[in-house]
């Protein structure tokens, strides 16, 4: 089959398959899919709540499906439009349990549906962040159980890592290399053309499918370790009486010092994918330290901010229970408005476990979306009138750089600057 005969459907319409069906439809037949109407129907109005797509492009990828029938973009929720499509592209989430499992279902359920309308000669393509091993060994099964067809017989797989980064506007789709694997040699062939078709930096091809697999999971891993290094620095340092960033700066005049920064570590990926990595280890009968030493720290360190923040409370003689404190920010990263995983929230539990009142300011989150999944209402505006006792800066927000720091200064409220952007005459504790 021509690479241009490919008809593809992206399967998740969010911060990583959006941008991608906008991308293969400029070049392509492609059908966005999701299985939520509404995300469906704000897409539809030109609409994008995760501020990660190029509505310019969309809206050219869709009259170009208007003007020639042959490419160009649509959107669905209904499986049966999936009939059309020979190309699958699976972008849906992969989070873990309360008990850091990963949960495989929004996975197996977009398999489940693909099993629908899945024909001979297919390709299922994963994106989502897993285990090595995870699209042989659980994702097949489902495929070739529901469709009677054969693997890599009748039907075949690849898999390409998403390397999305919310928010960042340098490092888009089109920009950034991607890994590419096919389930046979020829597969791997398309996969990776496919994906060369839309990419300005081309692709690194993986030799099989768990290499894709692994290199996902090791690189935000990597990434976890090497923050909580920096994490466990800052607890030492707050031992010692000296600050982190002093020592971090001394230390980066070493040709071959890599500056991580101590911080908050949530989002989509690097407080996930550890966890499935050290899943598959565990599996295989292998206890991984490293990976889950870093993971235990990196979680710690929102009761230390929590803690530390009301110790310098009762320095400058607050009173701690009815206390109130402000939270500036509770994304998981600056500038933009993704909440996943964020840990902004257990700041605010452990304060409230204390007794104090916490009020949460965002002008990137999306209210109805902390209140669902946090439980957590935030603050319409800041009132200019009332007292808090701390400020503690979480996310470093392009707003926030305009803040009146130093007018809660002169009320002798406590600053505490997760993020290292506050004026440092201005702060009385950071990481």
């Amino acid at each position: 089959m021509n690479l241009q005969d490919r008809q593809i459907a992206v399967i998740g319409l969010g911060y990583v398959g959006l941008p991608l069906a906008i991308e293969y439809g400029k070049k392509y037949r492609v059908i966005g899919f999701d299985i939520f109407k509404a995300r469906v129907e704000e897409l539809e109005r030109g609409e994008d709540h995760t501020l990660e797509a190029d509505l310019v492009g969309m809206q050219q990828a869709r009259d170009a499906f208007r003007s020639t029938g042959k490419i160009g973009l649509t959107f669905s929720s209904d499986p049966e439009d999936l009939k059309q499509v020979n190309t699958y592209i699976v972008t849906v989430p992969t989070p873990i349990d309360r008990f850091n499992n990963p949960d495989l279902t929004p996975l197996l359920k977009a398999s489940e549906t693909i099993v629908k309308t899945l024909n001979r000669g297919d390709i299922v393509i994963y994106e989502s962040t897993v285990y090595p091993g995870c699209t042989e060994e659980d994702c097949v099964p489902v495929l070739e159980k529901n469709s009677g067809l054969k693997f890599n017989v009748d039907f075949f797989c690849g898999y390409s890592p998403e390397r999305i980064n919310p928010g960042d506007k340098v490092n888009t789709l089109t920009k950034i290399k991607k890994i590419t694997s096919g389930s046979t040699p020829e597969v791997a062939d398309i996969v990776d053309a496919l994906y060369n078709s839309i990419l300005l930096n081309g692709t690194h091809r993986a030799p099989n499918m768990k290499v894709a697999e692994a290199a996902k999971a090791v690189e935000n891993s990597q990434r976890d370790v090497n923050i909580s290094f920096m994490n466990e620095l800052a607890l030492i340092c707050d031992r010692v009486g000296i600050d982190t960033n002093d020592v971090i700066e001394a230390a980066g005049t070493k040709w071959n010092f890599l500056k991580y920064r101590p911080g908050l570590v949530g989002g989509h990926c690097i407080s996930v994918d550890p966890y499935y990595l050290a899943h598959k280890a565990r599996s295989l009968g292998y206890d991984p330290q490293v990976i889950l030493s870093g993971r235990a720290v990196n979680n710690s360190i929102a009761k230390f901010i929590a803690d530390k923040t009301l110790k310098l409370m009762i320095q400058k003689d607050h009173k701690i229970k009815n206390a109130n404190i402000l939270i500036l920010g509770v994304t998981f990263k600056e500038n933009c408005p993704d909440c996943r995983n964020t840990k902004v929230v257990d700041i605010a539990n452990e304060l409230e476990d204390f007794g104090v009142n916490v009020d949460i300011y965002d002008p990137w989150a999306n209210p109805a979306v902390v209140k669902h999944e946090y439980g957590k209402n935030l603050l319409p505006v800041i009132d200019p009138n009332k007292q808090y006792s701390a400020i503690i800066a979480c996310v470093s927000h392009k707003e926030f750089y305009n803040f009146d720091f130093k007018k809660y200064q002169e009320q002798d409220a406590v600053i505490f600057d997760v993020k290292n952007f506050v004026d440092r005459s201005l702060v009385d504790g950071r990481l």
